[in-house]
């Protein structure tokens, strides 16, 4: 009985053929390995996630008695209603309700405010050089990299000088103080390769500091802007050590409120409210990454390629 001959291939250095099937399996030996890497990575990073959902979903009953990486056998939105409830207890409210709306008052003003003053500064100290802006961008960048408790005395006390501490607008004050350096960091590097022609080509025609700013580089900071909205309202938004400082009961932020709740539990511990408490404290984040994460990506590029 005749057989169907076999496709072969003849290699160019020995001349000896070689099955194109096997060689297609040995081409792709490695994706399919990196894929399986990536695979494994991508549960194990993801796996406390699902542990949160799931357990956020479930009573606390299926929880202490050993099934928590199990599916819940009785679905339940009562652990995010408890843990977004307002009920007081003393004077501290034992929901996140009005620490979310704490955290989005200072959030927002404060990357608004931090962004703009950032880009300000890197439109002056690129464009509109003068005698010791050298020496001002290195302590702005010196500042960057001032650990958190140095500042906690001496930023209390001017708090105290101001009549902010334990406010809001404290906060948002500091979180504005502590990222302008960042910020400027970030926009005097995308400036930095900014065509200086254009900038000399507008003050011959009469345009001045302002609007040279607004007319012109503004409308080409969109990356950068971006990379800098991102980063600074994730580290405003998780911080948890300004807020714990510098905050009053009704001041608190988000990071303190949960911190608060876990510490609430008395007997045993309501694990599923937890979780949904931490759920409600990541998803503003979230939300931010998956809107403009790619955008992200590209001020990055953008700003190392420009820097």
């Amino acid at each position: 009985m005749a057989t169907a001959p076999t496709s072969n291939v003849v290699t160019a250095d020995t001349g000896s053929p070689v099955p194109t099937g096997r060689t297609s399996v040995l081409t792709k030996l490695p994706r399919i390995i990196l894929y399986l890497l990536l695979a494994l990575f991508c549960i194990y990073y993801l796996l406390p996630l699902y542990v949160m959902v799931i357990n956020s979903l479930k009573p606390l009953s299926e929880i202490t008695s050993g099934g928590m990486m199990a599916m819940p056998g009785d679905w339940t939105t009562a652990p995010w209603r408890s843990a977004w409830s307002s009920a007081q207890v003393g004077v501290q409210a034992t929901g996140l309700r009005p620490y979310f709306l704490n955290s989005l008052i200072m959030v927002v003003p404060a990357v608004a405010i931090t962004t703009i003053l950032g880009a300000l500064n890197g439109y002056v100290l690129t464009k509109w050089s003068f005698r010791g802006s050298t020496l001002i961008f290195g302590l702005l960048l010196f500042g960057c990299f001032i650990p958190f408790q140095i500042v906690l005395i001496p930023m209390a006390r001017m708090l105290g000088l101001m009549g902010l501490a334990g406010s809001v607008p404290g906060l948002i004050f500091v979180h504005m103080v502590y990222g302008i350096g960042f910020s400027t960091l970030y926009f005097r590097n995308y400036y930095a390769a900014f065509p200086t022609e254009l900038v000399r080509a507008a003050q011959i025609d009469g345009a001045g500091f302002f609007t040279i700013f607004w007319r012109i580089l503004v409308p080409s900071s969109g990356p950068i802007a971006v990379v800098c909205i991102i980063w600074l309202f994730t580290n405003i938004w998780n911080d948890f050590l300004f807020g714990a400082s510098f905050s009053d009961f009704d001041s608190q932020p988000m990071t303190v409120a949960l911190n608060n709740l876990v510490q609430s539990s008395t007997g045993v511990k309501e694990y599923n409210v937890h979780f949904a408490g931490a759920i409600m404290a990541a998803l503003p984040t979230l939300f931010v990454y998956i809107v403009a994460g790619r955008y992200f990506v590209r001020g990055l590029m953008a700003g190392s390629v420009k820097g």
